[in-house]
């Protein structure tokens, strides 16, 4: 069944300051579902060799060096990843990525190629193949044709890339950054611009500045738009993927949210259940945050509960995605 998130009128643009009353919450975890979670938890810090077992809430977690957890719950059975949630994938940052990518291979950890739109040509590094254009991370067919007419070159070097943890985890890797760390969780929305909105108005994210020769702000009267009817390479996917339209970065302290448009042709479904199940924010005043909730009609999918030696309560975004509000002092 699935779930309809209330609505208010929505005063703010994508670059209109959002209400100041109760500060942004900051980004404090993202919760797994796992047949295994020891397991996942090891694989991990191999893989990320900054982060570090912990405990929280008095199980076992994983730990990133900015203080952001990764919690797991463990399940019978594997957990769902199909049919698509609003949660596509979750992201790190690297300090070297060709490094890293040889440390991958011989770790014999799992790699994701990409395709590159010709062929069955695959790559590890988006940065191996052509080149997006327009700000767009990707070319479509035509612009692939065009793009070998002109000669044009890998860019080589950095880019992002993809390995598959347990649980059938999809995770991002992308550098040269100057730290390793938990960086993004990757999304699709039903309408990523009216999911912009819906960010800016009931969590108080900041929207993102204004550049030159961007388009016009959005707001409620036109934050819906149709989906890109091309699909674009390099691709996950041996067809590619849809890029347009995407809101870049919706930001939790140092952690972001990037929205790209739903790949399939109905809403998506609750996450909760999924391989990932919710992220968690935190805030400093619980019932504050409740009331103001509340008030705004979003929907509330558990009241506010204990969690380890703190509270929280559980609501649903613009794409049924669940968040959790969880207090910390």
């Amino acid at each position: 069944m699935g779930i309809r998130v209330g609505t208010v009128v929505l005063a703010l643009t994508l670059f209109a300051q959002p209400d100041s009353r109760l500060p942004a919450p900051v980004f404090h975890h993202l919760h797994l579902n796992s047949i295994n979670p020891d397991a996942a938890i090891d694989f991990y810090t191999r893989a990320f060799p900054t982060t570090s077992r912990g405990t929280f809430a008095g199980q076992p977690a994983l730990r990133s060096p900015n203080n952001v957890w990764v919690l797991f719950n463990k399940v019978a059975s594997p957990p769902a990843t199909q049919p698509a949630s609003a949660f596509w994938h979750f992201g790190w940052h690297v300090t070297d990525e060709r490094a890293t990518l040889d440390r991958f291979l011989k770790q014999n950890i799992p790699l994701l190629p990409l395709y590159t739109g010709e062929g069955t040509n695959t790559v590890f590094i988006s940065s191996d193949t052509y080149p997006g254009t327009g700000g767009v991370l990707g070319l479509t067919r035509g612009q692939i044709d065009e793009a070998k007419t002109k000669g044009v070159k890998p860019a080589g070097g950095a880019g992002f890339a993809y390995l598959r943890g347990p649980d059938d985890a999809m995770v991002e890797y992308q550098g040269n950054m100057p730290v390793e760390r938990f960086n993004h969780v990757h999304m699709y929305q039903d309408q990523p611009y009216c999911a912009a909105l819906w960010y800016q108005t009931h969590l108080n994210v900041a929207a993102p500045a204004s550049r030159p020769g961007a388009a016009a702000a959005r707001t409620e009267a036109n934050c819906r738009v149709e989906r890109g009817p091309d699909k674009t390479f390099p691709a996950l996917d041996w067809d590619g993927m849809y890029r347009t339209p995407a809101v870049q970065t919706t930001l939790f302290g140092d952690v972001s949210l990037y929205f790209y448009m739903n790949q399939g042709d109905t809403p998506a479904p609750p996450t909760r259940g999924h391989l990932m199940d919710h992220f968690a924010v935190g805030v400093s005043n619980l019932d504050a945050w409740l009331a103001k909730l509340r008030g705004e009609s979003v929907k509330i999918l558990e009241p506010p509960y204990e969690i380890g030696d703190t509270r929280a309560f559980m609501i649903a975004g613009p794409s049924n995605e669940a968040i959790e509000m969880i207090e910390v002092k």
